[in-house]
């Protein structure tokens, strides 16, 4: 485990091992469209109302950062006025779409790939849309951008269903490759569809994961089970406000109550 590793994982931790998680936000998709029918899941944001919110940060003196890079900021102590921001999936339209915008607000974000489904298509949502996924030359241009790129699995397979041999080889293979194709293993892993138990959350800290995101891992809230926030289209300024707030009191209730 690299150092960086050791000090993402300290930063969640910490001596007491109960402090607050920090605010990060879920993104998926970036593209346009104008017919909720379009978008089933609720995955995807417009350009338009990417650029808002991260305008929405920085005017409240925040920042949107990779995880990797909040975690060590914490761990130094110069976490202060930093967010995670996330991308699931490893959608093309990362690249095309929400680069330029992070680029163009001094961001960095994780994007979370499957690298067993490179080039492919989300076949895992029934209802669709089909959304195209970067391909291995595409991941690489992300990392040279200075982008975090962490781990989705292989094949987006909820893990908690998975036996012991399927879930050690989406944790252990997919970061492998990942490491293959960027050089360099990566820190973070994603669970699909934000499924977790205690179980898969043993197994992504023994395949070497510095931390790993879900979304409302309750209890299990930890160095690899972080909480996440979900951003859609219909987050303006108020809807931020709200989720922010959300997210200080939950975290403000895990700590201090037993």
């Amino acid at each position: 485990m690299s150092a960086d590793t050791d000090t993402a994982s300290a930063a969640v931790a910490g001596p007491a091992r109960r402090s607050a998680a920090p605010w990060v936000l879920m993104y998926h998709s970036v593209a346009e469209f104008t017919d909720p029918a379009e978008d089933p899941y609720g995955i995807t944001v417009t350009p338009a109302a990417l650029e808002g919110q991260l305008r929405w940060l920085r005017a409240r003196g925040l920042r949107g950062v990779s995880v990797g890079e909040l975690l060590r900021a914490r761990a130094a102590g110069r976490g202060r006025g930093l967010v995670g921001l996330t991308f699931d999936d490893g959608y093309t339209d990362f690249l095309t779409r929400a680069l330029p915008l992070l680029r163009r607000h001094g961001c960095t974000a994780t994007l979370f790939a499957l690298p067993g489904r490179l080039g492919v298509d989300n076949a895992w949502d029934p209802l669709g849309p089909r959304k195209p996924l970067l391909t291995a030359d595409d991941l690489r241009e992300v990392a040279a951008a200075g982008q975090e790129v962490g781990s989705h699995g292989l094949l987006h397979q909820d893990l908690t269903a998975a036996p012991d041999d399927v879930l050690t080889h989406e944790l252990r293979g997919s970061r492998e490759l990942l490491g293959e194709l960027t050089g360099t293993p990566p820190d973070g892993f994603c669970y699909p569809y934000g499924h977790l138990d205690a179980r898969v959350v043993d197994a992504t800290r023994a395949a070497g994961y510095a931390y790993a995101c879900a979304i409302v891992p309750g209890r299990l809230t930890g160095p690899h089970a972080l909480p996440r926030t979900h951003i859609s289209q219909a987050d303006g300024g108020a809807r931020l406000r709200i989720k922010r707030l959300r997210h200080r009191a939950r975290e403000l209730r895990r700590v201090v109550l037993p």
